[in-house]
């Protein structure tokens, strides 16, 4: 099985981010801009947690609280669990599946260099499996 360096050679290391201060509707903008479920929140550079749309669904809408008032620092999730590089996708499932998160922050020692999704972890499966079957296909092709 791989590992999360070989996700993040495939989708690059592009990290889409919210300043602390930012405003909830503006982080909600980008997200909807960017097509994408979660933002890391990075203060002067500096990695600080993660938003995400369930932070906003049980932090905001449940409680009554307004989205153009509420800044993203007050409701995002701190010190997330996180992964690093050479962690294993088989270990990425397993942690997402049973702590039920859906992003994980990649750490290589104390830089940021990525974030993957649980749709990357399926993407990255199912490349394997097909790439597994094609060589399969190719070997028994070769036996007849």
């Amino acid at each position: 099985m791989g590992t999360v360096r070989h996700i993040l050679q495939q989708k690059g290391h592009d990290i889409l981010s919210v300043d602390p201060n930012a405003t909830v509707f503006s982080a909600l903008e980008l997200m909807v801009e960017k097509n994408v479920g979660a933002l890391l929140v990075m203060d002067q550079g500096n990695f600080v947690g993660i938003f995400t749309e369930r932070d906003y669904a049980r932090k905001v809408i449940l409680k009554g609280k307004a989205s153009k008032e509420t800044l993203v620092k007050e409701i995002m999730s701190e010190h997330p669990l996180t992964v690093t590089p050479n962690e294993t996708v088989e270990d990425c499932m397993k942690l997402m599946t049973q702590k039920f998160i859906r992003h994980l922050p990649v750490l290589e020692e104390t830089k940021l260099v990525g974030l993957i999704s649980i749709g990357d972890i399926v993407k990255y499966i199912i490349e394997e499996q097909k790439f597994i079957i094609d060589n399969l296909e190719h070997y028994i092709a070769g036996q007849v």
